[in-house]
């Protein structure tokens, strides 16, 4: 079983919406973000019927999105811009089949050139910031073509271990506070960058390795730094493995964003999820 991640760059939610309605019986969670411009769409399931799905979403977002008129703080290659397979049994050889089989997929249909991440060929290992620092510099796409599609840009996809996506509002902060928060949370767990939203800045996580740097311990630090009041709130995007929550006091999991209904065993049931969800994830 195998989960995949569509992050789109897409402006509102009613547009996420109408894309998710495509995203067949593989769709577990939908959150869209109207300050990113960012949809990210969860799809679990055996490998097969999700390749459908995530063909059909595919093929209907490239052809009413428009990366040219786009606006939104996340940063992107494109449209369809960071896919990442997650094998939700341990075997990370999967996800690796899976991601070179959408990618070539991508390349040849959509005509979009496409960047991968992860594990390569060649025995290395990419990781998504070198993709977004080095695409169309002094990186050429893995598959399609050289260039930019016009209206599409380029996509990242990517095979890799359980990652929690987790952000933190922040009030009564600067952007220059934020940026500094950013900077002293990132480390071999924790990807971190500060966003000037409407309502405040947000520092955004992905967490690495949930189960040894969670959202209790991001939170802490983050209280440490500003004090607890200066925190708004927290927010999961998308969804997170149980064995993240038994590692929090419940009484928290509110002010951490937190639920057992966002939960990957939650929306999927534990048959067939592996040891994936038990330890931490990989990059």
């Amino acid at each position: 079983m195998l989960e995949c991640v569509a992050n789109l760059s897409v402006p509102s939610r009613d547009e996420a919406d109408v894309l998710g309605a495509f995203a067949g019986p593989s769709l577990r969670d939908l959150h869209h973000d109207a300050d990113h411009g960012r949809a990210v769409l969860t799809l679990i399931g055996e490998i097969a019927p999700l390749e459908v799905d995530l063909h059909r979403l595919a093929r209907v977002a490239a052809a009413r999105l428009d990366l040219t008129g786009h606006v939104g703080v996340h940063p992107r290659l494109g449209a369809l811009d960071v896919v990442p397979f997650v094998s939700l049994e341990g075997d990370l050889d999967a996800a690796v089949r899976a991601r070179d089989d959408a990618a070539a997929w991508v390349a040849t249909v959509l005509g979009v050139p496409v960047f991968l991440y992860g594990p390569l060929a060649d025995g290395t290992v990419r990781t998504l910031p070198e993709v977004r620092r080095r695409a169309f510099s002094d990186l050429a796409p893995d598959r399609g073509p050289g260039r930019a599609h016009p209206r599409l840009g380029a996509s990242a996809l990517g095979a890799r271990g359980i990652l929690v996506a987790w952000n933190l509002r922040l009030r009564h902060t600067t952007m220059d506070e934020a940026r500094e928060v950013a900077r002293a949370l990132r480390g071999p767990h924790v990807r971190a960058l500060a966003f000037a939203l409407g309502a405040g800045p947000q520092v955004s996580c992905n967490l690495l390795d949930p189960l040894v740097v969670g959202p209790s311990e991001v939170y802490d630090a983050v209280a440490a730094r500003l004090g607890e009041q200066r925190v708004e709130g927290c927010e999961l995007v998308g969804l997170a493995p149980r064995a993240l929550l038994e590692r929090v006091e419940p009484a928290r999991w509110a002010r951490l964003g937190l639920s057992d209904a966002a939960t990957i065993e939650a929306r999927v049931g534990s048959a067939g999820l592996g040891p994936a969800l038990e330890g931490p994830g990989a990059p």
